[in-house]
């Protein structure tokens, strides 16, 4: 949890942001998270009364302050959608809960925050086609399971084959990589695949989860990412929303390496590529 308050102030610290740049969301009310999340699910979770197997497969202690923290993030990304659509892309500092399905959390994840902007944007008509592009090291397994079925949001995930989630489920493009890829072999992969949805798909919209864990530094990662070719993949991504003028919002997503400043630099310096390609 650290990064998430050292993450503005190293921003602000490094002028990369300005104290006016940020806004802070109210909680998301339950008409929203039941635009993606089972509502018996849903009121549980409200109520802290998951069951106890459920918090097990969460890997939180359930308490209504984590429960609050989950949904002002979810309302977060909501409204990070908006300011994406007026400035081109948007951040949530915190996000990428992309281990919470219909029905369940998992893997520290409550509520999947793009996958209720996903839903939202899609119900409300105000997106035709949304693109989710996540980049975790990890599979995100509940956003697949989410929109599995769903023609107007394509998701693409891109993370180690060997690592969490041990069962995977179905995206509509999966790249698994073996352990130890390095930044040629991932950036190569990245922009053919990129160049391959952005032509299929079309979107209207992106999300963009942007985790860290595939640094070579990571902890639980075993990808051999330096944090150049953390950088050059953040470029990419940011290349193609903006040549295909679609806005992105960007949600954080993990990183466990050992010292909390290798964690903290590479989440900034992907602000720092989205400010540099869409000045």
């Amino acid at each position: 949890m650290e990064k998430y308050e050292l993450i503005p102030a190293q921003l602000l610290h490094n002028g990369t942001v300005q104290p006016a740049q940020f806004f802070e969301p109210a909680l998301a009310e339950l008409s929203m998270i039941v635009q993606a999340h089972a509502p018996d699910y849903c009121r549980q979770l409200l109520d802290v009364a998951l069951p106890s197997a459920m918090v097990r497969r969460i890997g939180f202690p359930l308490s209504a302050q984590l429960v609050q923290r989950e949904l002002r993030i979810v309302q977060g990304t909501v409204d990070g959608c908006h300011f994406a659509m007026e400035h081109g892309v948007a951040f949530n500092v915190a996000g990428g809960t992309h281990h919470a399905g219909f029905d369940w959390g998992e893997g520290f994840c409550l509520l999947n925050d793009q996958g209720v902007a996903a839903a939202w944007l899609i119900g409300q008509e105000i997106c035709r086609q949304v693109l989710i592009i996540d980049l975790d090291v990890h599979q995100g397994n509940g956003t697949a399971q989410l929109f599995d079925g769903n023609p107007g949001v394509f998701t693409f995930s891109m993370h180690g084959e060997r690592n969490f989630p041990f069962r995977k489920e179905r995206s509509d493009v999966d790249v698994g990589l073996p352990d130890g890829t390095d930044d040629d072999t991932y950036l190569g992969l990245l922009q053919h695949h990129l160049e391959l949805i952005f032509d299929r798909v079309r979107p209207d919209f992106v999300f963009y989860q942007a985790g860290v864990d595939v640094l070579d530094t990571d902890k639980l990662g075993k990808l051999a990412l330096s944090r150049s070719g953390c950088r050059k993949r953040d470029a990419l991504v940011f290349q193609y929303c903006k040549s295909a003028a679609v806005p992105v919002q960007v949600s954080m997503g993990g990183g466990y390496s050992t010292h909390i400043r290798d964690i903290v630099d590479a989440h900034c310096q992907t602000f720092a590529e989205a400010i540099r390609v869409y000045e």
